[in-house]
């Protein structure tokens, strides 16, 4: 399977999911370290990929949506951005009914 029809179905599998530097548990940059504690903060379930541990996916995200960073957020199905939007979302609040939305929209199977 081609790496971009890879990430297209993992972004369409996980109602929330971030592409990130490392684990939530063990982040290996600041930026995706804040994104995933955000996330984590909102108690919504999320799904993540360690673009370290897939250097194929790491070289060719940025193509997907042509989002030149990391980490990157998808939120039903589409690119949210960056660290920085992330965390504006988190204070806003907005961050936390875009997930809970995007999860009730999946329905219960999603992610499983």
């Amino acid at each position: 399977m081609d790496v971009l029809d890879r990430i297209k179905e993992q972004v369409e599998a996980n109602p929330v999911v971030i592409y990130m530097k490392g684990t939530p548990q063990f982040p290996m940059c600041g930026f995706s370290s804040r994104a995933a504690e955000a996330l984590a903060a909102t108690g919504v379930e999320f799904g993540f990929i360690n673009i370290i541990q897939d250097p194929e996916i790491f070289e060719n995200l940025p193509r997907f949506a042509d989002w030149p960073t990391f980490p990157q957020l998808y939120i039903g199905g589409e690119l949210v951005g960056g660290c920085d939007i992330t965390m504006e979302l988190a204070q806003s609040g907005e961050l936390k009914t875009m997930m809970e939305a995007a999860v009730a929209k999946a329905g219960p199977a999603a992610g499983s």
